[in-house]
């Protein structure tokens, strides 16, 4: 019986341990959403949405896309601009942006794949200071000759607070 207190104490403890791994692996994490593009498919008039708070305005922040596409997407670059609004909805920056995706040449996929589908972590806005505490909007449109963009599955944006 002893024996068996203990082994159930080690799984325990080994369980804690895991746990307390798994969420300290992402303690850079601010703010992340990932929007699925409806039969992947993604409209230039289709805005994706991103609403998040920001209680610091004094440290710097980095904002990344999370893309995912297919091999069957058509273009090694993806095209966007970005909106940031503050709490008023006024627009206080906004750029497009080139995303490459592929080797130019080769066609190689960036990022990580499983199968035909690739995840892409890339930055929108590097050591990004907010002017002030407040809610903010990040808006992100597709700005690609094409409409709609085929074999996009999901828009995402992830926040990183710097230490």
């Amino acid at each position: 019986m002893l024996r068996s207190a203990r082994s159930i104490n080690y799984f325990l403890c080994l369980g804690v341990i895991f746990l307390a791994g798994m969420t300290a692996c992402d303690q850079a994490r601010f703010y992340e959403k990932n929007i699925d593009i409806k039969e992947g498919k993604w409209y230039a008039d289709s805005l994706m949405t991103f609403r998040f708070e920001i209680d610091e305005a004094t440290v710097p922040y980095n904002l990344y896309y999370n893309i995912r596409n297919t091999l069957s997407y058509p273009y090694y670059n993806l095209y966007v601009t970005y909106y940031l609004e503050d709490s008023t909805g006024k627009v206080i920056d906004q750029q497009l942006q080139n995303i490459t995706l592929m080797d130019e040449k080769t066609g190689k996929p960036y990022g990580r794949g499983i199968g035909d589908i690739y995840e892409h972590q890339l930055m929108a806005l590097p050591n990004y200071k907010f002017p002030a505490a407040g809610e903010y909007t990040f808006k992100v449109k597709q700005y690609m000759r094409q409409s709609p963009l085929p074999d996009l599955l999901t828009i995402g944006l992830r926040i990183e607070q710097q230490p």
